[in-house]
């Protein structure tokens, strides 16, 4: 069975794809478009950078050795530091003049090196189209991890140095042993997040919260139990009305809308499989009836399932 980030990670559908390893040197910048449904990542291999992102007022230092996470894919500028309003270019311009051809090291920028340069590796983690879970919706526009090697202990900073080397290496293999280390360093990014004291500000804190994530563990191993905040509350060693209390503050949702709300995503993954009736996914998320399940997967997603099935399936059909 897997555990609580893990099965949220896996039923989001998690895929990574690393863009490229880069060298720039001054003076440089680039532009990088907002894109929907992913999680965009940069880690300063060596070197730094600023970066500023669409919706936080100031851009922050970006040092060697820092991950930083856009969990909602926003448009966001990296660059050098030195006139940004005539170096910063969009991304597909920047490829353009650098005759980046989508392998090997994207080099760009001015004359200045290599005292000055600066290696990213860069990248995003795309989800499914309809997936959601609070975990991605609440996180902040931007994660910062100082020193994440090092935080994170020596076999990350390891990993951190093999997919320096490995991404667009020409080596045989090497595209791919980044590209599946990089979802582990996504993973520990959001546990690192999660087990921070921002997560409170964020409503994200019950994620690293001893009690709640017993009872949070137990829903997600068995979703198709009849939960009730009774039994949740148990699973957590914990009384009823403190459970509810605890689960409030730290959540900024009641423990029954966080069941439902998940029950829900089930229910979208298992309706995109066209062996599934809508009674066998209305049984597999813990309802008893499909007018029950239909009811109220129509007031969370606004389809009803037998909508929602026949136009994804018919959506995947044509791609």
């Amino acid at each position: 069975m897997l555990d609580l980030l893990s099965d949220i990670l896996t039923r989001l559908s998690m895929r990574g794809t690393l863009y490229f390893r880069t060298s720039f040197t001054k003076p440089w910048g680039v532009a990088v478009p907002d894109l929907g449904n992913v999680a965009r990542f940069h880690f300063a291999h060596r070197g730094a950078c600023l970066v500023s992102v669409e919706g936080m007022e100031e851009p922050i230092l970006v040092e060697q050795g820092d991950l930083i996470i856009i969990p909602h894919g926003a448009a966001h500028a990296l660059y050098c530091g030195h006139e940004p309003e005539k170096t910063v270019l969009p991304l597909d311009t920047v490829l353009q003049d650098s005759g980046y051809d989508g392998s090997g090291v994207l080099v760009y920028g001015g004359d200045d090196k290599p005292v000055s340069e600066t290696q990213l590796i860069c990248g995003h983690f795309s989800f499914e189209a309809h997936a959601r879970h609070i975990l991605f919706e609440r996180l902040p526009p931007l994660v910062h991890v100082k020193n994440y090697g090092e935080a994170a202990g020596k076999w990350m900073e390891a990993t951190l140095r093999m997919i320096g080397d490995e991404a667009g290496n020409h080596r045989m293999g090497g595209d791919l042993i980044a590209l599946k280390m990089s979802e582990a360093i996504l993973a520990q990014a959001i546990r690192s997040f999660l087990e921070s004291e921002d997560a409170l500000q964020w409503g994200l804190s019950g994620f690293s919260d001893k009690n709640l994530t017993l009872a949070l563990d137990a829903f997600h191993k068995a979703p198709q139990r009849s939960w009730t905040v009774e039994r949740l509350a148990n699973a957590a060693g914990m009384s009823r009305t403190s459970f509810a209390v605890a689960f409030q503050k730290k959540m900024a949702m009641t423990p029954l809308d966080y069941v439902t709300s998940w029950r829900m995503e089930i229910a979208k993954q298992a309706l995109l499989d066209p062996v599934n009736s809508i009674t066998d996914v209305a049984e597999c998320v813990g309802y008893a009836s499909d007018s029950a399940f239909a009811r109220v997967f129509k007031k969370e997603t606004g389809f009803t399932p037998a909508g929602f099935k026949k136009g994804n399936i018919a959506d995947r059909a044509m791609i």
